[in-house]
């Protein structure tokens, strides 16, 4: 019986022994000091799931990359329509001032014209008593 006994005491020794080095195995990849090859010493790690990890936070951050890309190009789409806004504005005050200096220039001809069609009817009028 004593030999049972220290056989089970023996394995419990073992079991203890292997979570040690698997403890030190983890915190070794926690430090980064665990060479790549090693990695791969006990792959039923691998396999059991760690407790109280959320797997929907990559997507959630992923998510806020996202939109927070989508608002910065809306930002920008919205400044570059500002700025298209601003300078139709601009275009549109100097045509209109062409068109009103264009008009002055267009009333001027007008006088012009009047003053030698008077003229010309003074002189065609002139050379008709003449004759």
């Amino acid at each position: 019986m004593t030999h049972s006994s220290q056989d089970t005491g023996s394995c419990g020794i073992q079991e203890d022994g292997k979570l040690y080095v698997v403890d030190s195995i983890n915190d070794l990849n926690k430090l980064n000091l665990c060479p790549a090859g090693s990695q791969h010493l006990f792959p039923l790690e691998d396999k059991i799931p760690v407790l109280g990890t959320n797997s929907g936070n990559g997507s959630r951050s992923l998510f806020f990359v996202g939109l927070l890309i989508v608002l910065i190009v809306s930002l920008a789409l919205v400044f570059f329509v500002i700025f298209l806004i601003v300078q139709t504005g601009n275009k549109m005050d100097d045509v209109s001032r062409r068109l009103t200096a264009e008009g002055k220039d267009i009333d001027d001809l007008k006088r012009i014209n009047n003053m030698i069609v008077k003229r010309l009817n003074q002189l065609n009028q002139l050379d008709s008593e003449q004759n």
